[in-house]
């Protein structure tokens, strides 16, 4: 693995560290202030914190959002019913295996946007080894949940 992707790696950990403990963080504040109040408070300090970094760092340009296509500008409105669908799906399980059966969908929509080449992404193709990755990924949920 060359710097690149271990830098990837670095920053898959970290994303996963982070996800797992802002899922609780959220769970915990909505029980006081509600989901919806909570889903805008995680959003809005999110986008106090990106505007402050955006302003230090200056890596980007309104001009070049003219050839985005305005579909990706959605993003943002999916990190709302993912912050919402998380809270309620830590709630009705537990964080553990909720954030397990998250990582599995994920993996899924992920392959599924690469074996079809969707948003732009290089296409590549489903591969024995990825089904059996899977597989072995679902049966590690089970084993985990077996009581």
């Amino acid at each position: 693995m060359g710097a690149i992707g271990m830098a990837g790696a670095i920053y898959a950990v970290v994303a996963g560290i982070v996800i797992s403990i802002q899922s609780i963080f959220n769970v915990r504040l909505s029980e006081k202030a509600g989901f919806w109040l909570t889903n805008t408070i995680v959003h809005g300090s999110g986008f106090v914190v990106s505007l402050i970094v955006f302003w230090l760092i200056k890596d980007g340009s309104l001009s070049k959002m003219q050839g985005v296509n305005k579909l990706y500008l959605l993003g943002g409105c999916m990190g709302v019913i993912i912050v919402f669908s998380a809270m309620k799906s830590v709630t009705a399980l537990n964080p553990a295996y909720a954030i397990a059966i998250m990582l599995i969908v994920q993996l899924f929509g992920a392959l599924a946007v690469e074996s079809f080449g969707w948003f732009g992404v290089d296409k590549v193709a489903l591969s024995t080894n990825r089904l059996i990755g899977i597989g072995v990924m679902i049966a590690g949920v089970v084993v985990f949940k077996y009581k």
